[in-house]
């Protein structure tokens, strides 16, 4: 069992002045896996302190010097990679293939954040005026527990290379994850007071940093409930808030796409990363001549899906991060049942054989908006199959939602598609395709799916402020 009791503050792991511990479980199979000592208040006073003097100096350094940060905590992540992906598969429950591609994923954002900056104008001249791009000063960042490096390392990598300082309050729920990856930023010769890292609770150290006066930037990756609660605690000294929020991305397939493609296409969309993933497309949009054939598709590509054994590279879906959250899911299932819709895959309970928080992927038919199960961010495998009669129709199910945040789309026809798409309010629509293929694009929601945008570039943006500054 892993002890994690040490924060790291000003350039040293050190006892945090919180007392409470919090006991965390190998989803897996239920058992206790670590046990972590929460800092407080108090440490996050000590935390931004430590980051409001480091920025004096640190804003002043060069890209250059800056550049070499970034490569030296690129280099330690990959040399650690094994114990990364063995932590995060212990701990969150994920599946090696998704764990080892989200670690190297996480090393290379600072590659691609160097990049970024080394092209970024944070000076520029105009007739009679110099535009300079400032640091703003101390970033809070408040992660998530799903994919837990590639939200730290993906707030964190900007900030260095904006040349900002950071207090990152990940979750506690990825205490062992997290450790391992601060000991990476520890090696890399990084100075003292840049990163700051808490683990802690959101009712605590996440309030304490989004009301702190000496916090110039709030970013967070989480749901909407809680990004409204950080919203209007970072009002009250107007800093400014960067959010990504929730989901309950629409799947939109046209009459005319290639079936056999885009339905498994839609599982896999729909269940990645267990279905703990904010972009999920967990609402399938289908038309309702093609409803029958569609179904048992679903059947066929459900039945392929690989459930359990988390050292398997072929394994797909794993448990749930915690015995909450498993719950939480079986209690959407019960509703889905209660409210009329009809189960095509999967139910209450754990899949055969396997114990642990594993719920069994589920595929509701007969779905109607207004459904709980299809209007609510439910973060685990379940899948809402929703007819529509035509075009427009299968637009306006789609847009129905108070989310924006991601969107898919399949079918052959280019004007379709282009007609379609841009007409479909998110801040990212997928078309015929699982992944963003283009990592230098922005990305964010419309609607309540949050407020502004984030990719190496657009994140060293949201760190920076102009001051325009006179010629004579």
């Amino acid at each position: 069992m892993k002890t994690i009791d040490k924060i790291f503050v000003d350039g040293n792991f050190r006892t945090p002045m919180g007392q409470k511990v919090m006991k965390l479980y190998n989803p897996e199979n239920g058992e206790q896996a670590s046990v972590v000592t929460l800092a407080n208040s108090a440490d996050v006073e000590i935390a931004v302190a430590a980051a409001k003097k480091a920025f004096k100096t640190f804003s002043k350094t060069t890209i250059k010097e800056r550049g070499e940060i970034l490569d030296l905590i690129y280099q330690a992540i990959l040399e650690r990679r094994d114990e990364l992906n063995q932590v995060a598969i212990n701990e969150y429950g994920s599946p090696i293939s998704a764990t080892n591609a989200r670690t190297v994923y996480a090393a290379q954002i600072f590659v691609d954040t160097k990049a970024a900056m080394e092209e970024f104008q944070f000076s520029q001249t105009l007739d009679h005026a110099q535009i300079i791009q400032q640091p703003l000063g101390v970033i809070a960042a408040i992660t998530p527990w799903n994919a837990d490096y590639t939200h730290i390392c993906g707030k964190l990598a900007p900030a260095i290379a904006a040349g900002c300082t950071i207090v990152v309050k990940p979750s506690e729920l990825s205490a062992a994850q997290t450790q391992i990856l601060t000991e990476c930023f520890a090696s890399a010769n990084v100075p003292e007071g840049v990163i700051n890292i808490l683990n802690g609770t959101g009712a605590e150290v996440g309030s304490a940093l989004s009301e702190h006066a000496d916090v110039d930037v709030v970013t967070f990756t989480g749901s909407t409930a809680v990004g409204k609660i950080i919203y209007r605690a970072a009002a009250g000294t107007m800093k400014r808030v960067i959010l990504e929020l929730g989901g309950k991305s629409p799947n939109v397939i046209l009459d005319d796409a290639h079936l056999e493609t885009a339905i498994p296409m839609a599982l896999n969309i729909a269940f990645s990363n267990s279905g703990q993933a904010c972009h999920a497309g967990t609402r399938l949009i289908i038309p309702k001549l093609k409803a029958a054939e569609i179904k048992n598709l679903l059947i066929q590509a459900a039945s392929k899906l690989k459930i359990g054994n988390l050292q398997d590279a072929d394994s797909f879906i794993g448990p749930m991060v915690s015995e909450k959250q498993y719950q939480t899911v079986q209690d959407y299932i019960k509703s889905g049942i209660a409210e009329g819709a009809k189960i095509l895959v999967g139910g209450l309970g754990n899949p055969k054989g396997l114990d642990g928080y594993y719920v069994r992927p589920t595929i509701f038919t007969g779905v109607k908006p207004g459904m709980k199960i299809e209007r609510e961010e439910i973060f685990g495998p379940v899948l809402s199959v929703i007819e529509y009669d035509n075009e427009a129709e299968a637009i306006e199910i789609a847009n129905d939602t108070i989310y924006g945040l991601s969107a898919y789309l399949s079918g052959q026809d280019k004007s379709r598609l282009d007609r379609v798409s841009s007409q479909i309010l998110a801040g990212r629509v997928l078309i015929n395709t699982v992944v963003n293929k283009e990592s230098k694009s922005p990305f964010g929601g419309f609607k309540q799916s949050g407020i502004g945008r984030t990719s190496w570039k657009y994140g060293i943006e949201a760190y920076v402020e102009p001051k325009v500054i006179t010629l004579y």
